[in-house]
């Protein structure tokens, strides 16, 4: 590594297990709430099945609970201290263990906080990373373009929190190659050579993708092209008004200078301030002066090839009388034609730090030298890496020798691949997206894909403090009750899409899915459908309050997945230090964490 500061301490391996012991414990229960299908709400009796508890108890509670939130009410404050040092044992009986049914939706809620990401203490603070990371040297800030310019804000904040990060992480390593895994449009990576002046090659499994990129990337450069030309003119604008107003100036100071010659005497000289060199010029003149010297500011290093290329010296801002004629003015012609080429010399090497696209599908065996033929030292990055390319990452990061850091957020957790989710089929998968670590795999643990599912679409949700759309999954429920009573079919592998949103009643949806699935709607009288519906109504409350249960517990199967890749990296003997960090607000952006790793030195 090129720096020698200390990161922040983590917590252990052994600390990490223990973390993970207690949310098993509290899961292995739980788990069948995240399990069960809203499909099947209906038809499978599951609000009877797995909850003992009135639908307007748990709506009640649940609210309540998302009310206090942020401010904690005393007795979940000792709740959470006493659990401390015995994870989910003290906590009052949750579930019946009898029955496995939900007894205490209280218990539930405290018992989803306490095993919250936050709340376990398995985090490390973004600011104090990149505190660690930059030591005494002062924040880079690259240049000053406004993202949100050429993308959504959405976009906009996750580009810019992380290309901070990444940027400083390349300084501490002393790295300037960044490879982006499944880098899609290739907003990061374009804003991380821009900006950063970083060398980046983006990778992704599509060739429209790729393709899409190459054409972003041209619009991004002719973007900071016009951005600089705006500068450029401002600057020129800004030295033309000079120029007249020092002509008029000149004249003026020259009659003055006619009358002073007249009246100078030893008493009349005092002590030369800055306006008695400086032009008379007006304050609005100098106040831009100073603006523009401050914006013309040259950056170092690595950045200077990112600053404006028409800065000014102060002997270009004073008249032609403010100073004595040197050797620094008689050399200006030589100079001017140094800094052309010095700036053809910047413009090729904006060129070659603008990053390259490559279309190449990603597994845990992928090769990068086959891939990137001029592969150094680097870093290997991913923004929202879809399903198993965010443990592959991992699996890379710690296989090939070249990679010195990682930084991966991952999403998509439904499209994870389970090594123990269907034992009965035969699979010549070694590799897999869940568990990762030794102790998941040990205990051969597995969340199912509709926990991952429902873990994956409440993350928004939960951000903002909503529960999941409850009438159009009552449509659905329902249906699923006629389909199963009136057509005698139990599984349908075929999905209805997105009927409700054209749909203008429920007698509507009914019909038009019906005919979707290739199913014979004629057959149902209006009357029937709509005595399902009039059946079912007064229970919509209880798929409303379970779904709100769903949504509660999703962020502690995101828990698990993380800190399952958390322990893959602590078991590795090549890696220096790893972390979970929190990068984004999850307002803005709900899948927030990233895992960041630095391998030992060689």
């Amino acid at each position: 590594m090129a720096a020698s500061f200390p990161l922040p301490v983590t917590q252990d391996l052994s600390t990490l297990r223990a973390k993970l012991q207690g949310l098993l414990q509290f899961l292995r229960e739980a788990l069948s709430i995240s399990s069960a299908h809203t499909v099947d709400f209906y038809t499978e009796s599951v609000w009877k099945q797995l909850v003992d508890l009135p639908p307007e108890t748990v709506l009640g509670v649940l609210r309540r609970s998302a009310a206090e939130a942020e401010v904690r009410s005393p007795e979940a404050r000792l709740l959470v201290e006493a659990e401390m040092g015995s994870g989910i044992a003290n906590f009052p009986q949750i579930f019946c263990e009898t029955s496995q049914k939900l007894v205490s939706v209280e218990a539930f809620a405290l018992a989803v906080r306490y095993y919250s990401v936050q709340n376990l203490g398995i985090c490390t603070p973004f600011e104090q990373l990149l505190t660690a990371l930059r030591g005494n040297q002062k924040q880079r800030t690259g240049e000053n373009v406004k993202p949100d310019e050429f993308m959504n804000l959405k976009k906009s904040h996750e580009v810019q929190v992380m290309s901070e990060l990444i940027s400083s992480i390349a300084d501490y390593c002393g790295i300037k190659q960044v490879i982006d895994l499944g880098s899609g449009k290739g907003y990061l990576s374009s804003f991380l050579s821009l900006k950063y002046g970083l060398k980046v090659y983006g990778i992704d499994s599509s060739n429209t993708n790729t393709h899409g990129a190459k054409e972003r990337n041209r619009k991004l450069k002719k973007h900071w092209k016009v951005y600089h030309t705006r500068s450029k003119l401002d600057g020129n604008g800004l030295a033309l008004k000079m120029a007249k107003e020092r002509k008029v100036q000149d004249e003026i100071k020259y009659k003055v200078d006619i009358e002073g010659i007249c009246n100078n005497s030893p008493a009349n000289q005092g002590k030369m301030s800055t306006s008695d060199f400086l032009p008379d010029f007006s304050d609005s003149v100098i106040c831009n002066i100073r603006t523009q010297m401050e914006n013309l500011h040259v950056y170092s290093h690595r950045e200077e090839n990112l600053c404006f290329e028409n800065s000014f010296s102060l002997i270009d801002l004073l008249p032609i009388n403010a100073v004595e004629p040197t050797s620094l003015q008689t050399s200006k012609r030589n100079m001017s034609e140094a800094n052309k080429e010095r700036r053809k010399m910047i413009s090729k090497s904006n060129e070659s730090n603008i990053y390259s696209p490559l279309t190449s599908f990603i597994t845990a065996d992928s090769e990068l030298h086959d891939i990137i033929k001029d592969l150094e030292d680097c870093l290997m990055v991913g923004l929202h890496t879809c399903g198993d390319l965010a443990p592959n990452t991992l699996r890379i990061f710690t296989s090939q020798p070249e990679i010195k850091g990682v930084c991966s957020v991952g999403c998509c957790y439904h499209l994870l691949s389970e090594e123990f989710e269907n034992l009965h089929k035969e699979s010549t998968q070694d590799k897999w997206g869940f568990p990762m670590c030794h102790y998941l795999k040990e205990e051969r643990w597995c969340c199912g894909r509709n926990a991952r599912m429902s873990a994956c679409l409440a993350l928004e949700r939960v951000a903002v403090g909503q529960g999941l759309p409850t009438e159009s999954l009552f449509y659905r429920a329902v249906l699923q009750d006629i389909i199963k009573e009136c057509y005698g079919i139990t599984k349908c592998d075929r999905h209805v899409g997105k009927i409700y949103s054209k749909s203008s009643s429920f007698l509507d949806y009914a019909r038009k899915s019906l005919k979707k699935l290739g199913l014979d709607e004629s057959k149902l009288p209006e009357k029937v459908i709509m005595d399902y519906y009039e059946k079912y109504k007064p229970r919509m409350n209880e798929l409303e309050a379970f779904n709100m249960l769903k949504v509660v517990l999703a962020p502690c199967i995101e828990t698990l997945i993380l800190l399952d890749r958390l322990c893959y990296l602590k078991e590795q003997e090549n890696i220096a230090w790893s972390a979970l960090v929190k990068l984004f607000d999850p307002v803005k952006s709900p899948r927030c964490y990233a895992i960041i790793a630095l391998k030992k030195q060689q």
